[in-house]
């Protein structure tokens, strides 16, 4: 009987009927799809109750993520438009201020350099607080694209020296190192720091 082949075992009532429902069902990986004696698993309800119930969970936690990340991209965006607005208005009052000048510093958020400027410029605009404003620009910042055209910024950081009216004076070089840009920010400084009376 080992030898025989199923076709016989069918035919002599070895082999169950095809219509009656396996025990068990074990799949070969040489099944073809369109072969009608494969067999189906359908586990039992709890099992089939379980599998949806991971898949909704699943699906839940996939749009839960996606919705996150979007609001976390949609909040970023905002505080771009936000911090560019806040650093347009701190450059319109400056301009409003009648200040003998006022520094324009355009940096970038990813910039070192620009980050290891930041005492420095605190510390500058603090000792010439009664005659100079400073305000920053992020370069990255399309609300700063027409000042960057006009003042011809390339590279970051870099100061544009403005007079009362607005109008560009100098600007700082392409900074080769953070000396080199203090130097050039102490330079434009001498452009226009008022003169001490001798008396």
């Amino acid at each position: 009987m080992a030898g025989q082949g199923l076709w016989e075992r069918k035919k002599m009532g070895v082999v169950p009927n095809s219509s009656q429902k396996p025990l068990f069902c074990v799949k070969w990986p040489w099944h073809q799809a369109s072969n009608t004696n494969t067999c189906n698993f359908d586990g039992p309800w709890l099992f089939t109750s379980l599998r949806n119930l991971g898949s909704l969970a699943l699906n839940f936690a996939a749009t839960v993520t996606s919705s996150q990340q979007t609001k976390v991209k949609m909040a970023t965006g905002e505080m771009a438009l936000d911090q560019a607005e806040a650093e347009h208005r701190a450059f319109a009052a400056a301009l409003a201020s009648g200040k003998e000048a006022t520094v324009l510093e355009f940096y970038s958020p990813r910039c070192r350099l620009c980050s290891s400027m930041l005492k420095f410029v605190s510390e500058v605009e603090s000792r010439n607080s009664q005659w100079l404003n400073v305000v920053m620009a992020d370069a990255e910042n399309e609300k700063w694209l027409p000042e960057l055209l006009n003042y011809d910024v390339t590279y970051v950081p870099c100061f544009v020296l403005l007079d009362k009216q607005g109008r560009a004076l100098a600007k700082t070089g392409v900074p080769h190192s953070r000396l080199h840009v203090i130097a050039g920010v102490s330079h434009l400084l001498k452009m226009k720091r008022p003169q001490q009376n001798s008396t």
